[in-house]
């Protein structure tokens, strides 16, 4: 009776054709093309942040009392609410077909949402039922968004050199806020134009409209962008890679109950460090303007201009706190951002009643801080947390549950706490307490800088570089060889034996064809 052993799974070395060469000049047309979504996403969080307020007298001038202002600020978190059902079924999907395709798709969806917000029915036509179209809207923004960051976070990421992926990622957040200081411009400028040429009422009468029209042609430019982007190089390698798709290997590509059972850990520990960066920066942009009008008592249009300015320089410093994590790593920097918040949140909020124009810029600047350190690296160090076959499924789990759950519900929260409490530093204390959970997550987490990304083959910028890091594999303790798909199937030796008496019976001096063995 003949036995054949089985096919046996080794592992070869890393050779130069493995590692992902990615020329700069195709570098800046993916992160360019990534970067026009979230500045539309964000671009719509600064509108309806700053016209809060004005949509209030909108779309519930029939709710009593303050009941108007927190349906109007409901309406921002139900886009929230709606972000990890966005996630749990873009995140996979992005997965599967690649992350270009679904990043068109959410771009498409929010740039049709936001343009359909400025020629909905105010309360005036139609009564507090106003509010049910305006709410559907945000639905479908906060399902698209569900996507959006996440795919585009793991779209940067996994384009991005490994030694400069800090630097590169965080344009993307850099979109973000020069996204939301556009938003903010255009609602000031918006309202200068139209109440000096129809007076102070203008901006409830049709003004508010102006902004949300905005986004047509923005969003044309914007989706022909992302039609231009091509698909990553770490995709396009993972694909090629036969790793089973049965849930058993933490490093295939899984379902939603497979990434929960495999990643469970990592999912905790990006959960907090969202929850901690988007509280503040939340607060900073989307309730800030809000905050301002109602507890510090500042005009709508000094609350839209006096953000812009402290955005834009907070912008510009992303990209040089991105390298900063390059030399000295992620968790460095996500201490920074902790220590900060804690330090300067409750200044901030004191130096901020003082309500002049110096005190709000000042209050302002300090909030930023803190919120410039979680930022600038989320696109960088948030994605590397996963493996390659499952990021972008588990970048949106994890994102969008902390997002829906603490970030996007931070000016709800906030104003809720105040009118419950009647303290106006509650916001503060709100961000301190993630920010607090956000340290104890960073201890846990894995350094990430300089680093392959989990699941993928190296990324450099030259061939020269590539030839390199091949000769040093042994010696670079950066490289971990053993999350890359360099396994191969190698038959047993009796196995290859057969096969080759089979292929050739004269090999055998008897001339028979021999027995197997």
């Amino acid at each position: 009776m003949s036995s054949r052993k089985k096919a046996v799974t080794k592992r070869r070395r890393l050779e130069v054709d493995d590692v992902l060469v990615v020329k700069k000049s195709k570098l800046r047309t993916a992160i360019s093309g990534t970067v026009v979504g979230n500045f539309m996403e964000w671009f719509d969080f600064g509108i309806y942040g700053y016209l809060a307020v004005t949509l209030t007298a909108v779309f519930t001038s029939d709710a009593p009392g303050g009941l108007g202002l927190l349906l109007t600020l409901l309406g921002f978190a139900i886009s929230f609410l709606v972000r990890p059902l966005g996630g749990f079924i873009l995140g996979p999907l992005g997965d599967r077909i690649g992350r270009q395709r679904v990043l068109f798709l959410t771009m498409t969806m929010m740039a049709i949402a936001t343009a359909l917000i400025g020629l909905l029915p105010t309360s005036e036509a139609i009564g507090l039922w106003a509010i049910v179209p305006l709410y559907f809207l945000k639905m479908v923004q906060g399902f698209s968004t569900g996507g959006e960051y996440a795919g585009a976070t793991t779209y940067v990421s996994e384009f991005s050199p490994d030694r400069s992926r800090g630097y590169w990622s965080s344009f993307l957040d850099v979109g973000s806020y020069v996204g939301f200081a556009a938003g903010a411009s255009t609602v000031a400028i918006t309202t200068w134009i139209v109440e000096g040429i129809s007076g102070a009422g203008a901006m409830v009468d049709y003004g508010w409209r102006i902004p949300f029209l905005v986004a047509i042609p923005l969003g044309a430019v914007a989706i022909w962008f992302r039609m231009k982007i091509p698909e990553t190089p770490a995709f396009e390698a993972e694909e090629k890679d036969a790793r089973p798709e049965d849930g058993s290997d933490p490093l295939g590509r899984l379902g939603i109950i497979g990434i929960f059972r495999h990643h469970w850990r990592v999912i905790l520990i990006g959960i907090a460090l969202v929850s901690a960066t988007n509280t503040a920066g939340y607060a900073l942009t989307s309730y800030m303007p809000t905050y301002l009008e109602t507890e510090v008592g500042v005009s709508n249009l000094m609350a839209a201009i006096a953000t812009v300015p402290v955005l834009i320089v907070m912008s510009a410093c992303l990209p040089l706190i991105g390298k900063l994590s390059d030399k000295i790593g992620r968790k460095p920097v996500y201490g920074i951002a902790v220590v900060s918040t804690i330090v300067l949140m409750i200044p901030a909020f004191t130096v901020m009643q003082i309500g002049q124009e110096w005190a709000v810029m000042l209050a302002l600047a300090m909030v930023a801080i803190p919120v410039a350190f979680y930022v600038a690296i989320s696109a960088s160090a948030l994605p590397a947390l996963f493996p390659t076959a499952s990021r972008f499924g588990a970048m949106a789990i994890a994102y969008n549950l902390a997002v829906s759950l603490f970030g996007g519900t931070t000016p709800l929260f906030s104003q809720a706490l105040i009118d419950l409490t009647g303290n106006t530093y509650m916001p503060a204390f709100y961000i301190m307490f993630f920010a607090a959970l956000g340290g104890i997550a960073m201890l846990s987490m894995k350094e990430t800088a300089k680093r392959p990304l989990l699941g993928s083959f190296p990324t450099v910028e030259t061939k020269a570089e590539a030839k390199e890091l091949v000769a040093e594999q042994d010696e670079n303790e950066l490289l971990d060889t053993s999350t890359m798909p360099l396994e191969i199937i190698v038959p047993a030796v009796a196995e290859m034996e057969n096969e080759r008496r089979d292929a050739d019976p004269e090999a055998d001096p008897s001339g028979k064809k021999p027995e197997p063995v």
